[in-house]
């Protein structure tokens, strides 16, 4: 972490080092179960391979959306609808919502995470109740989509018909590790689902997680470094082919007048060390590029490191468009949206 300046946190440094296995550990046994729970799904459906003989293999550039806090404070919208924009969008499932709500349709959204009845709320949940939100306050406390958290019941209902009006529009790269839920949902809006699997371990190990499932319903697997976000950028270069993939929403952090209440992983952490102690988990991080400082907690620090060290692999080239955020490093290249929108516009006119 030389290349950026951190401010206390040591102990969610710490932690990060070791989050690894901790998500592994958490995820490992629900994303198996839902595979099996969708091997009969997949069996009848079509493999992410398939995007390979689609429309969207043309061109090579590639915007990809994430729900980052970001979204929210910056103008993206405005630039991508009046950009003319040639190449493909692609959304995580989670900024999906602001999307459609934006009048954008993506050309492709993906979904990984295996939790039961969370995600399935991005896509508008028909069984949602006062019961349930009073169970899980998960929307309502966080700083992910304002509208989620301000009128949670009469906005889902907009979401199930924003979803079901815009649903056959659009494709979806369906992880194996989610939930019925969600998959019920897509294939009840009509969405043209390509399934895929996350991997969990090194594929190599003969009776590792990866390909125990992979031999159970013979998915392609692919590092998605642990996140939709993230998953979204692998699957523009690895499997579109793209070379050149601008970043929208992908902070990995929090702005700093964010309260820790806020913050994805805050009970957890709660839970984990105290009131006392939350200095010493979330990190402070100041982007010289916008020149001023967020923060974030040890799950986005360890997401964020990961992508870095993905990035330098890939054959793309990277560009943060986020304007803010902490995902900078050697491997990124920083650039304004409409720079961005500019690059791409001129590369497609040398022939």
């Amino acid at each position: 972490m030389k290349d950026m300046k951190t401010v206390a946190g040591e102990l969610g440094l710490k932690i990060a080092t070791d989050l690894g296995e901790i998500t592994l550990e958490k995820v490992t046994q629900v994303g198996f179960a839902n595979a099996q729970a969708n091997a009969a799904l997949i069996a009848k459906g079509k493999s992410i391979a398939a995007l390979q003989k689609t429309e969207l293999m043309e061109g090579e550039d590639a915007l990809v959306i994430a729900a980052g806090p970001s979204v929210h404070r910056q103008d993206s919208a405005k630039l991508i609808k009046e950009s003319g924009f040639k190449g493909v969008i692609v959304a995580s499932e989670s900024a999906m919502s602001w999307c459609l709500r934006e009048g954008i349709v993506p050309h492709l959204v993906v979904t990984l995470d295996p939790h039961a009845t969370r995600l399935v709320r991005w896509f508008g949940d028909p069984d949602l109740t006062e019961e349930a939100l009073a169970k899980d306050d998960y929307f309502a406390r966080q700083d992910l989509d304002p509208l989620f958290r301000e009128r949670q019941l009469s906005f889902n209902k907009e979401m199930i018909g924003l979803v079901n009006k815009y649903g056959p529009q659009m494709r979806i790269a369906v992880a194996s590790s989610a939930s019925q839920a969600v998959v019920r949902r897509v294939l009840e809006a009509g969405m043209d689902a390509y399934w895929w699997n996350p991997m969990y371990d090194d594929y190599e190990l003969e009776h590792g997680l990866t390909r125990r499932i992979h031999r159970l319903n013979g998915l392609p697997c692919i590092n998605a470094g642990g996140n939709v976000g993230s998953a979204c950028w692998v699957l523009c270069h690895a499997v579109l082919s793209k070379k050149r993939i601008g970043l929208v929403g992908m902070d990995f952090g929090y702005y700093a007048d964010t309260p820790y209440s806020r913050t994805q992983y805050y009970k957890e952490i709660l839970a984990l060390v105290g009131p006392e102690r939350l200095d010493e988990v979330f990190v402070r991080i100041a982007n010289p590029h916008v020149k001023q400082e967020f923060y974030t907690d040890p799950a986005y620090l360890w997401y964020r490191n990961g992508f870095l060290e993905m990035a330098q692999q890939a054959d793309c080239e990277t560009y943060n468009c986020t304007g803010g955020g902490i995902l900078f490093g050697p491997s990124i290249r920083w650039l304004s949206l409409s720079g961005f929108f500019e690059l791409s516009r001129a590369q497609s006119r040398i022939p």
